[in-house]
């Protein structure tokens, strides 16, 4: 269940977990759709999308990723494309991966 909030002015969702999360007021980056655009690899649309959303604002360096579970159910793909996605992310330097801590957006 979702509810949304007014905290001085700014829009909160209740998500998951019984947190609050800050909606993005920034450019917003169209929804994942794998069949636009060239033809081409899954896993590099699924990472051209992720690097779009760091860029336009939405991920914030620092941000943790969800985890490649959640990013296969989110983008409505298997487990190893996620995977592959969050490698690609990594190779460009997008990404860093913590041992048992999660992936998080990399710092300017």
């Amino acid at each position: 269940m979702t509810r949304c909030i007014a905290v001085c002015r700014v829009p909160y969702v209740w998500a998951a977990y019984g947190r609050y999360t800050l909606l993005s007021m920034i450019a917003k980056v169209p929804p994942f759709d794998p069949g636009a655009g060239p033809p081409g690899y899954l896993y590099m649309a699924v990472a051209d999308h992720i690097a779009a959303r760091i860029e336009a604002g939405e991920l914030r360096p620092g941000a943790r990723l969800p985890g490649e579970r959640d990013l296969a159910a989110e983008y409505h793909c298997a487990l190893g494309t996620a995977r592959r996605a969050v490698e690609e992310l990594r190779q460009r330097g997008l990404v860093i991966t913590l041992p048992a801590k999660g992936t998080f957006v990399a710092g300017q």
